[in-house]
């Protein structure tokens, strides 16, 4: 299994940006997918996580800013990102609760992470 990040850049303070993260493989379903973020010097923290139905959940300092969802039908989770701040640069990191293919186990896969850059 595979997970795939993509979306991030450069944006001044007040601007958007929407992450995508897609997985691929031998995937049966996916229960959980989340968004974790990790600035230089710091520990990595939890960002927002939305179920298989559709329930999602914020961090605190990202309520009213950050929207995520998913389409499951492309095993992708999005982070739509807007009213960035400077704080908000960080090394974007999805995670994803892969039911593997002909097995009832589940495992966490990371992807690689892309890097937000919000200048001031």
């Amino acid at each position: 299994v595979q997970l795939q990040a993509s979306g991030g850049g450069l944006v001044q303070a007040g601007g958007s940006l929407r992450l995508s993260c897609a997985a691929s493989g031998s995937i049966s379903s996916i229960n959980v997918m989340a968004w974790y973020r990790q600035a230089p010097g710091k520990q990595r923290e939890y960002v927002a996580i939305v179920t298989g139905g559709g329930t999602t959940n914020h961090a605190d300092f990202v309520k009213g800013r950050f929207t995520i969802s998913r389409d499951n039908a492309k095993n992708t989770v999005y982070l739509q990102m807007n009213s960035l701040k400077p704080e908000d640069t960080a090394v974007y990191y999805c995670n994803a609760r892969v039911v593997v293919r002909n097995t009832r186990d589940q495992y966490d896969f990371w992807g690689k992470g892309t890097q937000v850059t919000v200048s001031s």
